[in-house]
């Protein structure tokens, strides 16, 4: 699968410099991530998931509109204001 010259020729591509044992830890850790992407391959993705169905939609409270509070009281702390909005120091 993943071998040592392998990851000597991708350590050189990448201008990476290992000793011997880092070298084979490094194979080793390649082996085991390319290991996990191949059992995450084998996931069959045609079966619906479930949580998808954990939600009712029936059960969610309908949205209804209600009235905010009053821009006065909202405002009324506020060090600046400007057109019924807080100004605040530009950032970039």
């Amino acid at each position: 699968m993943f071998n040592s010259d392998l990851t000597k020729h991708l350590a050189e591509l990448s201008k990476i410099s290992f000793t011997d044992d880092e070298l084979e830890k490094m194979t080793e850790d390649m082996t085991s991530i390319i290991a996990v992407m191949d059992k995450v391959c084998e996931f069959d993705t045609t079966i619906k998931p479930y949580a998808l169905d954990a939600v009712n939609y029936n059960d969610l409270r309908t949205d209804d509109a209600q009235n905010s509070y009053p821009t006065e009281s909202i405002i009324a702390n506020a060090k600046n204001v400007k057109n019924n909005s807080f100004v605040v120091p530009k950032v970039v």
